[in-house]
């Protein structure tokens, strides 16, 4: 619980560079361990921002993610994956660890996301 506090006051609630590399911000907003791991991050992705195609492998149990587009830009910006379990204009459920997905090239604006995501079964009952 200790570490999970000052997890919080280091990182949450302040913009963080993402880990692409490819000009996105984050900040985290709340996580926890138990009892499902997870966390929940606002993302904004400025002008000319992308991500390029990835997935993002867990060691145990399958990772789980929720995207809510909150704001579009006017061009670009669009999130691809090959096999979402559920999809709709703004919001995007998908298993990170095993479909590579992106984001294209976001254009004449910015694009807001609220991200949460868990991993099942990480943990031994």
């Amino acid at each position: 619980m200790r570490s999970m506090i000052s997890e919080l006051r280091r990182d949450a609630w302040r913009w963080r560079r993402g880990r692409q590399g490819s000009g996105y911000d984050k900040m985290l907003l709340l996580t926890a361990r138990w009892p499902l791991p997870f966390d929940c991050y606002l993302i904004r992705y400025p002008d000319g921002s992308a991500i390029p195609p990835h997935v993002d492998p867990v060691g145990k149990g399958r990772h789980y993610r929720l995207n809510l587009i909150l704001k579009s830009p006017k061009a670009g910006g669009e999130f691809v994956c090959a096999a979402p379990l559920f999809s709709s204009r703004r919001i995007k459920l998908f298993r990170p660890d095993l479909c590579e997905h992106s984001v294209t090239r976001v254009e004449g604006g910015s694009r807001y996301v609220l991200s949460i995501g868990w991993v099942r079964g990480a943990r031994k009952h």
